[in-house]
């Protein structure tokens, strides 16, 4: 008789979509709404720096299962344009762009650097450089440190067994290249992304999971 065993703890993608959610909304609010320099809002955006390790997670997982690697490229950058009006009514001309534009440009990068791979790794590490320059010189919010850290969650998938200590290789990148925008938000972006149980929880169906790319323009609009 075939059993199909589920995870006795942790949290579901879904789960780690929410609490990434929560995290940039609070982040966002203290960066356009709180006074700076308080406790306040330094502790909110201590609290904002879990987002983005997690989406980064996310990301690299949903590339590894996705049935199709254009469509989600293509959905990330539309929603990435879409969320530049926002962007702009709250940065001005100011030559960033939104976090969007990172995780799109994450996607391009892992479906080129999967085919350079097979072929030879200097042409990956070549490629990925590259990326990476590309996104601190178009401005895009992580700019070179957001690539890097999409990479270092593909190539040490924890569900994959292709490096030894996958996971812990992960954790210490991440928090490596995180530690600069806070250490405290880094170590609990790393702590979330560890309990991940492999499983991708209550959001189900296209509509589910295009109002969860819809909330990042929609929030930046209200805001």
């Amino acid at each position: 008789m075939n059993m199909t065993l589920k995870p006795a703890f942790g949290l579901s993608g879904s789960a780690l979509k929410v609490i990434a959610m929560i995290s940039m909304v609070i982040d966002h609010i203290a960066l356009y709404l709180m006074e700076y320099g308080t406790v306040l809002y330094e502790t909110m955006r201590c609290i904002g720096r879990i987002a983005f390790p997690v989406f980064a997670f996310l990301i690299a997982e949903g590339f590894i299962h996705t049935r199709s690697r254009y469509r989600y490229f293509f959905t990330l950058l539309g929603f990435a344009v879409i969320s530049e009006i926002p962007w702009y009514l709250l940065n001005g001309v100011d030559g960033t762009h939104n976090v969007m534009f990172t995780l799109a440009l994450g996607v391009a990068t892992l479906m080129v650097l999967e085919n350079l791979l097979q072929r030879s790794m200097v042409l990956g590490f070549l490629w990925t450089l590259g990326m990476a320059g590309l996104a601190s010189w178009l401005g895009v919010d992580y700019e070179w440190r957001g690539i890097l850290i999409i990479v270092i969650f593909y190539l040490f998938n924890g569900y994959s067994h292709s490096f030894p200590y996958s996971r812990d290789m992960q954790f210490f990148c991440t928090f490596t290249l995180m530690m600069h925008y806070g250490v405290i938000g880094a170590v609990m972006a790393c702590m979330i992304i560890y309990i991940y149980n492999g499983t991708r929880g209550f959001v189900q169906g296209s509509i589910a999971k295009y109002g969860f790319y819809a909330f990042y323009p929609v929030h930046l609009f209200i805001l």
